[in-house]
């Protein structure tokens, strides 16, 4: 696979391996995600989606390959640069990762620290500056829970933490998104309702999101393409109307 210049927020996977031990979590794996566009990747568990969304933002480095993330090449980049890459990528995790016993504010600031230095973080969690309490309060009133903005996030309910997790994830001003298994804590309803506003919002601020999934209908309900994945390699790489039964019971059968 020819690997071209990449536009901002994009990313290119060229014959990438990665592998933990003996195990082989991505095998070969190429593929191009355009600035903008909204991916979903499925598949069982263990396939590699949450290996593929690491590798994206730098928190995993390949064995073999080369990976492209918003134009410039992984495996060159300095520890600083590397950092400043994560600054651009938003990153939410299954589990959330937020700071149950801290307030919705505080929570939300913290995806802005990248862009501070170590005094100017501190600085910053222990009295905010008015501009950047402004824009949390703006973010989560976009994500509807402006209410929340001085509740202990503990008290929340599932899908309202989510929501603070894509507000934090927000703040960091991205140029992509990416979500791993955002939604797999709460019902069908809340589900479809939070990965809608995630879709929503990054059509609307123009951020390429790449989210992975396990419901395949939620999945192609939501975006435009699927990428399937089984034992680390891609299944199908298609628009989501083209991913029918008979796809979706090669990408899940047993045994």
């Amino acid at each position: 696979m020819m690997i071209l210049p990449n536009a901002h927020g994009g990313f290119q996977l060229s014959d990438v391996t990665v592998q933990y031990g003996a195990v082989l979590a991505l095998n070969r794996v190429s593929l191009s995600i355009d600035a903008g566009e909204h991916v979903a990747f499925i598949g069982p568990s263990g396939s590699g989606k949450t290996t593929l969304l690491r590798l994206l933002n730098g928190m995993v480095r390949p064995k073999n390959g080369c990976v492209m993330a918003q134009g410039k090449q992984v495996a060159d980049l300095s520890p600083g640069h590397l950092r400043e890459l994560r600054s651009q990528i938003g990153f939410i995790h299954q589990d959330l990762c937020l700071v149950p016993s801290l307030r919705v504010i505080r929570n939300v600031m913290s995806g802005g620290l990248s862009r501070k230095s170590l005094i100017g973080a501190v600085r910053a969690m222990i009295c905010p500056a008015r501009g950047e309490s402004l824009e949390a309060h703006r973010i989560l009133e976009r994500v509807g829970i402006a209410e929340k903005l001085y509740e202990r996030t503990d008290r929340l309910s599932g899908g309202q933490q989510q929501r603070v997790a894509i507000a934090r994830a927000l703040f960091q001003r991205p140029r992509a998104l990416l979500a791993d298994e955002p939604v797999s804590s709460v019902d069908p309803v809340r589900a479809h309702s939070t990965v809608s506003l995630l879709t929503r919002i990054c059509r609307e601020q123009l951020l390429t999101l790449c989210v992975s999934l396990h419901n395949t209908e939620l999945a192609r309900s939501c975006f435009q393409r699927l990428i399937g994945l089984r034992d680390g390699a891609i299944v199908f790489d298609c628009p989501s109307d083209q991913v029918g039964d008979t796809e979706l019971n090669q990408l899940y059968r047993i045994g």
